[in-house]
């Protein structure tokens, strides 16, 4: 789980890359366009997204599939986190746009009722989502832009040096759905957004046969944060 120094740390970055983008974006509004029209208007459909949101991760039961000795139950409890997620999108037009997702956490899989291990058998380790999916945004209302997406892509599980047990890194197929909000503050380049995710995959087991039931996972993603419309 993410410690507050390192959250901290993560949070300081993103207010960074607001600052940066947000320089650039207020001042276009009084300077005359200087962007040739065709960027200028490939532009105009971007949009950066940076959240923090909660990382909350259902448990999973079942027999290990691929041991060779009396099949027994295993059970995973992934520790509760939070994490951030940047989404860069491109709106043609309100209901037909595309988005790029990169989300990241860090928790721990606790596996118990492993063979020859006694109590909790805990892997630390950085979870990496990179999906791909359509977005549909809404006629607006009392100032609100509802939006609606989903897609998928993969889930990069990578134990870490100290924490993961030595064990190797995997990735998981991933889909996704999220339903949320946009609100803009006091500019069509800048605003709030809130939205609500869920994540499907398989339960990882990083490569190793005690490890394996391959049962189907999901997790909740509430979150908060802003974006930069160009």
């Amino acid at each position: 789980m993410l410690n507050p120094p390192r959250l901290s740390c993560v949070f300081a970055a993103l207010l960074c890359v607001a600052a940066v983008l947000a320089g650039p974006t207020a001042q276009a509004q009084y300077d005359s366009p200087t962007i040739p029209g065709p960027i200028s208007d490939a532009l105009s459909h971007v949009d950066i997204g940076v959240s923090g949101v909660g990382s909350i991760t259902q448990s999973s039961t079942g027999p290990v599939q691929n041991s060779t000795q009396p099949a027994a139950n295993v059970s995973i409890d992934p520790s509760k986190t939070v994490g951030a997620l940047i989404t860069v999108r491109y709106t043609f037009k309100p209901l037909v746009g595309f988005e790029f997702n990169y989300g990241y956490s860090r928790y721990d899989q606790k596996f118990t009722g492993v063979s020859g291990t006694p109590g909790v058998f805990g892997v630390q380790n950085n979870a990496k989502e990179y999906t791909f999916g359509y977005v549909a945004q809404l006629h607006q209302y009392f100032g609100l832009t509802p939006f609606v997406a989903g897609g998928g892509g993969t889930t990069a599980f990578r134990p870490t040096t100290n924490g993961g047990q030595g064990l190797l890194s995997q990735g998981r197929a991933t889909y996704y759905y999220a339903v949320g909000a946009n609100t803009n503050l006091g500019s069509k380049h800048f605003g709030l957004r809130a939205q609500f995710r869920q994540k499907f995959y398989i339960a990882p087991d990083f490569g190793q046969n005690y490890l394996t039931i391959l049962k189907h996972t999901s997790t909740f993603e509430p979150g908060i944060g802003f974006f930069i419309h160009f």
